[in-house]
């Protein structure tokens, strides 16, 4: 079986806990995805982290900085650095509808000096941000659990 190039970061995914504040509404779910940062730390950017951790179980993940991802989606760069949360959640909403059309099953989002250093090197980065992109979360079994 040829091995992806990252197999190294789906296995190191799936191994590790993911932090994230409380669960948003089944209709945000359903329209942008689910969110997870990579530790307790980052997640408490987004407010409180809730206090256990979660696994998860991605097997195809679009992977890159936020420039490689929105090029790999659209063609372009749709997002600037003083984007709105409202623009941002539309954003996230054409990124999750892009993204399962090309058969991906989550996003994971690296820094540039990050992405970069995992492109050369295959080193996956500390901090990671993950989006699980759930289809329809009421109709899909999901494998994610609290530990």
């Amino acid at each position: 079986m040829k091995q992806s190039k990252n197999d190294k970061l789906i296995s190191y995914i799936n191994k590790k806990d993911w932090w994230r504040t409380s669960l948003p509404s089944l209709e945000d779910i359903n329209a942008r995805g689910l969110f997870f940062a990579s530790s307790f730390k980052e997640a408490e950017f987004y407010g409180r982290p809730l206090d256990t951790s979660f696994k998860v179980i991605i097997t195809s993940p679009l992977v890159g900085d936020n420039d490689f991802i929105e090029l790999s989606l659209f063609g372009e760069i749709l997002s600037e650095n003083l984007i709105s949360t409202v623009e941002r959640f539309e954003l996230d909403k054409k990124m999750k509808e892009a993204a399962l059309s090309l058969g991906y099953d989550s996003i994971v989002l690296m820094s540039k000096k990050g992405y970069l250093k995992y492109t050369e090197t295959f080193k996956v980065p500390r901090n990671l941000e993950l989006n699980i992109l759930i289809p329809q979360f009421e109709k899909t079994v999901f494998m994610l659990k609290k530990i």
